[in-house]
């Protein structure tokens, strides 16, 4: 799910191949609508409903309402823009036909599986490339282009923490970004959360935020702390983290401050 500006709720309804939208009412009433999507699982560019997405998870939404979807099973991200009359056009960003793993432009780069999705304030947007175990970058270029690069993740599964494609993830399943430029991820296969820093000439610095890599359910700190396959990553404008923490079907927070 996303939340914008004046409360309006997003759902990437994944088993029906849509992207819904929860509008808030008077009297704490709330409508359901479906902005994108037909229903049945496929691929298509067109408006509203007679697009096609197949099993989309992971949404996020900018400043200007645009919505980004990782549209999981066909590797791809898609961006659904609002147009004039309430109307919705879906078009594709990056990832090709063919899931794999490739940086580049549009739909020249390839994904395989791309699971959480986020956006931050410049418009660049950071995918969870889950089967690729690399979180990826798409940038937004003149007339409409995006440029696809990977941010960090070696793409061989694993774990280490470390600059660039020299770190390693394992099964990365979500992504968030803070108002630094940091991004939090939900590294679903080492139960930990993991978090890349920007850092001089374009570099990337991977660190391990919470979580011990054993599967668990302690409380504690930093790497004393224990996930049991870690999905979901949400951060606030204060830094406080928090995880949907899967098989231990429980909410935790971590108390993060943002440097």
């Amino acid at each position: 799910m996303a939340v914008d500006s004046k409360g309006n709720v997003y759902v990437a309804d994944s088993g029906n191949h849509s992207i819904r939208m929860i509008t808030p009412k008077e009297e704490d009433k709330w409508e359901v609508s479906t902005l994108a999507g037909s229903g049945t699982a496929g691929f298509a560019d067109r408006q509203g409903r007679e697009a096609q997405f197949d099993n989309p998870f992971g949404v996020a939404v900018d400043s200007k309402g645009n919505i980004y979807v990782a549209d999981t099973f066909n590797h791809r991200i898609r961006k659904i823009t609002p147009k004039e009359g309430g109307r919705w056009e879906v078009s594709t960003l990056a990832g090709s036909s063919t899931e794999g793993f490739a940086d580049g432009q549009g739909r020249a780069a390839q994904f395989k599986r791309p699971y959480g999705v986020d956006v931050d304030s410049k418009g660049n947007i950071y995918v969870a490339d889950y089967y690729n175990h690399s979180i990826r970058m798409i940038t937004p270029k003149e007339e409409d282009k995006w440029e696809v690069s990977t941010l960090a993740g070696s793409g061989t599964e694993g774990f280490a923490d470390g600059q660039g494609r020299a770190a390693q993830f394992n099964r990365p399943h979500d992504v968030d970004v803070d108002s630094k430029g940091n991004v939090y991820v939900a590294d679903y296969r080492t139960h930990r959360i993991r978090m890349i820093t920007p850092k001089e000439e374009d570099k990337w610095e991977v660190s391990t935020l919470a979580g011990s890599g054993a599967q668990g359910s302690a409380n504690g700190q930093g790497t004393a702390a224990q996930f049991n396959y870690p999905a979901g990553v949400a951060v606030d404008s204060k830094g406080n983290v928090y995880v949907a923490d899967k098989d231990n079907h429980r909410i935790r927070k971590i108390e993060y401050r943002i440097p």
